[in-house]
């Protein structure tokens, strides 16, 4: 016999309560002293710094390009911005 739930057969999975589990003081790090944990960060340090895709000399030549042009865009507008906010500045007060 089924309800809306499920089978009568089967409990629900509320009714489970799961054995609690004995909690690891450490794990790996709790097993090494400081210069076996500076050498295990060093070693995943290599680890992620080899999966990185290093751009190319012209990828890197031309993304310097762009930021190079990109930051003189930005000075220049700031700097006309500013100026024009110094000439209100000055008409306003005098």
């Amino acid at each position: 016999m089924t309800d809306a739930v499920g089978s009568i057969d089967m409990p629900d999975a509320e009714d489970e309560v799961p054995e609690p589990k004995k909690a690891r003081k450490g794990g790996k790090r709790g097993k090494k002293g400081p210069l076996g944990r500076l050498a295990l960060f060093y070693r995943q340090v290599v680890a992620e710094l080899r999966k990185v895709v290093w751009p190319t000399r012209s990828q890197l030549t031309t993304y310097t390009s762009v930021v190079i042009v990109f930051v003189v865009v930005m000075i220049g507008l700031v700097t006309v911005i500013d100026f024009g906010f110094q000439r209100v500045i000055k008409y306003v007060f005098g």
